[in-house]
């Protein structure tokens, strides 16, 4: 299984501080903010990592990261994205890249806890699909947000004004090579972006989801706020640590048919 980081956007939320670099590139307390996906991906023993960036500050990444050598990634490739299409659009970039394969998908801003090995493991003997990682926050109304029926997700919603349930989608996503059929097939939504959320609730109309739960802390770092509450939960306990209780309880049966809301 390959890695893909979504590293592009403007980053207007925090300027001034990204008009001199790309949002992705500034400190989470002792260490580029990049650097947190790229461990959260290594952790899952994914050594193969593409980055999708854009922007006047795109150079920067080959700076700071070279080849990737010295962080432990066998094969560092870079891509290009011209303009603000979304996720769905950054992630099309990655077609030749993924090679037929699965891929996991990281946000480059999105910093956790614990690990993804296990669900990494679950995923590469889930036959088809997709699996989406959620985490129980107070403030589901910025995210994707899942509806769920008993323990199945039936529909997923992005930054819902009354938010069917108290999960968010987090910003780890891992996709079968079918994700960008799908890609090709979106429309733009109201803010003229290829909306992830689009590409799940694909997937979930299939019957081709899965969900894990995250157990742990986890955020984003694309505000002042959030920047500031990511360093200070790094500081105080380290964030991609690697240990055994990662998600919540139960595992998915390797041969069972891909159905929505199985949770691992």
């Amino acid at each position: 299984m390959k890695g893909v980081i979504l590293a592009g956007g403007l980053g207007t939320r925090l300027r001034p501080l990204t008009q001199v670099t790309n949002k992705h590139l500034l400190p989470v307390y002792d260490r580029p903010m990049i650097y947190y996906p790229v461990q959260c991906l290594l952790n899952a023993g994914i050594d193969e990592i593409l980055i999708v960036t854009g922007g006047e500050h795109a150079g920067d990444f080959l700076k700071l990261l070279r080849n990737g050598k010295h962080l432990g990634v066998r094969d560092l490739q870079y891509t290009y994205q011209e303009g603000e299409g979304g996720i769905a659009h950054a992630l099309q970039l990655a077609e030749d890249f993924a090679e037929g394969g699965k891929i996991c998908v990281v946000l480059g801003d999105n910093i956790i806890q614990h690990n993804i090995r296990q669900a990494v493991g679950e995923f590469f003997t889930q036959p088809h699909g997709a699996k989406i990682l959620l985490k129980e926050v107070d403030d589901p109304e910025r995210f994707g947000v899942p509806r769920f029926e008993e323990d199945r997700i039936v529909e997923i919603t992005e930054k819902p004004k009354d938010p069917p349930s108290s999960y968010a989608v987090i910003g780890i996503y891992l996709y079968d090579n079918t994700v960008f059929d799908i890609t090709r097939d979106l429309k733009p939504s109201d803010r003229g972006e290829l909306e992830i959320t689009d590409v799940n609730n694909a997937y979930l109309q299939r019957g081709d989801l899965t969900y894990s739960i995250l157990n742990g802390w986890w955020t984003d770092a694309g505000t002042f706020e959030s920047l500031y509450r990511a360093s200070s939960l790094v500081h105080n306990g380290g964030a991609n640590l690697v240990d055994d209780d990662s998600f919540t309880n139960g595992s998915q049966t390797p041969d069972a048919p891909c159905t929505a809301g199985e949770q691992s």
